[in-house]
């Protein structure tokens, strides 16, 4: 008789619960949605994010509110979303740097991987070589002869220690065998507004900080650092084409829950997401920006996670190889 009834009780509880996770789905959001960047605003990410929010208030019928919280490379911001409550109320804009690199060169208090649930893919955002506009050097080949001619003498602005631009600038050195100074700040934007007032010599970051002041001839751009050249600035060479093999990177851009948030939310909020992504508005700024959409099929939080392992993976060895640590 008591196994009859412990199996009524177990059967009671499968269907509660069946019931209960359409219910999350169909009552969220019931209040305002927070989106920590963990960078300053203005700069790539924030942008990405704030573009892709506004669209999503549309389809969520609740507003979604930008919130910068920046420091150390972004794990200030991320740590932040890891202790929140897995509720879809408290949701970030991580990035490859942020969700990869971080761990490799932070003591975090948290896990890149098993402390988040992945939503969606949002953009790739390729990297430029830009300097400032009295650089004596007009085109990739001058400005490595220069910076081999003044060794130690150059600045290049990062957006952080172990951030894109930072494991990018690594890597060029290696590449061309140079040597400069980098210049640290908390965050892209800072870093290129010193570049336009000529503060630091170059950087080598976001497309989206580089085209709309390339287009005012306020600054110089000297190569991307993807395969093909962007539609958007067709008159910019790739680095091999520039003469400079192997230096390639792009940075991806995505949505990321706390540990452990419903199912049914982080569906929900991947839906949002890829239907403000379909918005011709929106596929429009980001290509101004130099962002590259990913296909369709791969905006799902599967395809996420096995871009962020796959990249830990391949990124992990070169960033310790190199030496890259948090100061």
């Amino acid at each position: 008789m008591m196994r009859k009834r412990e199996f009524l009780v177990a059967l009671a509880s499968i269907f509660a619960t069946s019931a209960v996770l359409p219910a999350v789905a169909q009552d969220y959001p019931a209040r305002p949605i927070t989106i920590v960047v963990p960078f300053p605003a203005g700069g790539p990410t924030d942008a990405v994010g704030r573009i892709v929010a506004e669209r999503m208030r549309t389809s969520l019928g609740q507003s979604l509110i930008i919130e910068n919280v920046a420091g150390a490379g972004g794990s200030i911001g991320m740590g932040r979303v890891a202790r929140a409550a897995p509720d879809g109320y408290t949701i970030a804009v991580g990035i490859w740097s942020t969700q990869v690199v971080n761990a490799a060169i932070y003591s975090l208090s948290y896990d890149v991987v098993k402390d988040f649930e992945p939503i969606a893919l949002l953009a790739s955002s390729p990297l430029l070589v830009a300097g400032k506009r009295s650089l004596p050097a007009n085109d990739l080949k001058e400005l490595i002869a220069w910076l081999k001619a003044n060794p130690d003498k150059a600045t290049q602005g990062t957006a952080g220690v172990g951030s894109p631009e930072h494991v990018a600038g690594v890597l060029f050195q290696q590449l061309t065998d140079t040597r400069y100074q980098f210049v640290h700040y908390r965050g892209a934007a800072p870093a290129f507004q010193d570049l336009l007032a000529g503060q630091i010599d170059f950087s080598i970051t976001s497309s989206a900080l580089v085209l709309p002041q390339l287009r005012s001839g306020s600054i110089k751009a000297y190569a991307v650092t993807t395969e093909n050249r962007l539609p958007s600035a067709p008159g910019i060479p790739t680095a091999e084409e520039a003469g400079l093999k192997g230096f390639q990177l792009s940075v991806w851009v995505a949505f990321f829950a706390p540990k452990g948030t419903p199912k049914a939310i982080v569906e929900k909020l991947n839906g949002a997401a890829v239907e403000a992504l379909a918005v011709p508005e929106v596929r429009t700024r980001f290509a101004d920006l130099g962002l590259t959409l990913f296909p369709r099929e791969q905006e799902t939080p599967a395809v996420l996670g096995a871009v962020q392992k796959s990249d830990i993976e391949k990124w992990w060895p070169i960033i310790k190889a190199a030496g890259i640590r948090a100061e």
